[in-house]
């Protein structure tokens, strides 16, 4: 199965730089999707419904014996869900309703073969202590207007504002990137698709992070259907 193509239907850099460490080749095909939940519509239903979305409006016009990689992620915290924030204003709310609590962030995985049309969704949970960042830490963050492409308004990544009180987390760290390699791994692994560098995913990812991830076993035994 190695002559597999793989498509990432999005424009997220990180998303891009969690999937070449696998060292797949693929393609990029970024996606135009209406991201608001259903009236009632759980957190997990809402990103399964749009990574299926993503998955399915990258496969139009593809012709060619290939594999669409998407995902969606969220933020939730007391019921609510957090995606984007529109505008300055917003991130501010969302990062003060954060600040010192632990909240969960889910991304939905979607793999949608296009010679078959069958898609399968995988799942990834992770609950993000939030460390109790100050009043004049949140709006120097805001003002650099990295928060604005970013479901909760944050990047657990970002070197300056470091929101996380890392010491407390124990999840998948890509997860809350936007793209837990260990959840798609799997996911590829049981349609033939094997990642093409040496050392495994799983310490690709924790050398680029890095971060040494307590989940990882669990998640590759676990089964997927």
């Amino acid at each position: 199965m190695a002559s597999r193509r793989l498509i990432l239907a999005s424009a997220s850099p990180r998303r891009r730089q969690l999937l070449a460490l696998g060292g797949w080749a693929f393609e990029l095909r970024p996606v135009d999707a209406v991201e608001i939940p259903h009236p009632d519509e759980s957190p997990s239903d809402f990103v399964r419904r749009m990574s299926q979305t993503k998955a399915r409006l990258a496969a139009q016009g593809v012709n060619h014996n290939a594999l669409i990689v998407a995902a969606d992620t969220t933020v939730t915290i007391d019921g609510r869900i957090l995606n984007k924030p529109a505008d300055a204003r917003e991130a501010r709310a969302m990062l003060a309703q954060l600040r010192g609590r632990t909240h969960e962030v889910l991304t939905a995985i979607t793999v949608l073969d296009t010679a078959t049309g069958r898609a399968s969704t995988d799942l990834a949970r992770s609950r993000v202590p939030m460390r109790t960042y100050s009043d004049d830490e949140l709006n120097v963050y805001v003002a650099t207007g990295d928060p604005l492409d970013k479901a909760g308004a944050y990047a657990i990544q970002h070197p300056g504002f470091e929101p996380v009180d890392k010491e407390q987390f124990g999840d998948c760290f890509a997860n809350v990137m936007g793209l837990p390699l260990c959840h798609l791994l799997r996911r590829l692994r049981r349609l033939g698709v094997e990642p093409t560098i040496h050392e495994s995913v799983p310490a690709a990812c924790q050398r680029f992070i890095p971060y040494a991830c307590p989940v990882f076993e669990t998640i590759l035994k676990e089964e997927v259907f």
